[in-house]
């Protein structure tokens, strides 16, 4: 499993196409004319599936319980990383049961990457601190409720 989240991340990170067993949805087509921004579907936010909006949920919870020992500099180098593999697991989950349109999903891709590289950053696997991959999944939650349906999302809070 960790080999199929490092090569998702690392391809959507470069912005490449990912071979269809990497991805666990190859339904889609991952061409180079992928968005590299966010945006609205025609002005509205894009449809998501159960798995995924379950997937945000339990991705969203964890944040928002380990939010209050982060800002007081309480959470652990091993804190961080169960709440990074726990993210990293939650992603694979989605992605395997992913059932988005071509272009919702092109959407996510971008959600995705975000979410995967604050929970590298939280794995101590890049120099930035441990702080900032929790910033880049937050800001990564908050962009995903500004841009796809998730009747009730509310962003966590510490």
């Amino acid at each position: 499993m960790k080999a199929k989240i490092s090569a998702l991340l690392a391809c959507l990170a470069l912005g490449f196409s990912l071979p269809a067993h990497a991805e666990g949805h190859d339904h889609h087509d991952h061409s180079s004319n992928e968005p590299q921004k966010l945006q609205l579907n025609a002005g509205k936010k894009w449809a998501t599936d159960q798995h995924l909006r379950q997937t945000i949920s339990d991705i969203n919870q964890a944040m928002s319980e380990a939010l209050p020992r982060i800002h007081k500099n309480q959470f652990s180098e091993g804190d961080y990383q169960a709440l990074a593999t726990t993210i990293s697991q939650k992603v694979a989950y989605a992605v395997d049961h992913c059932k988005l349109t071509p272009k919702a999903d092109a959407m996510l891709h971008l959600v995705i990457a975000d979410l995967l590289g604050g929970a590298e950053i939280m794995e101590g696997k890049q120099a930035s601190s441990r702080h900032d991959g929790a910033v880049q999944v937050m800001q990564a939650l908050q962009a995903y409720g500004k841009y796809f349906q998730h009747a009730g999302w509310k962003l966590a809070r510490g």
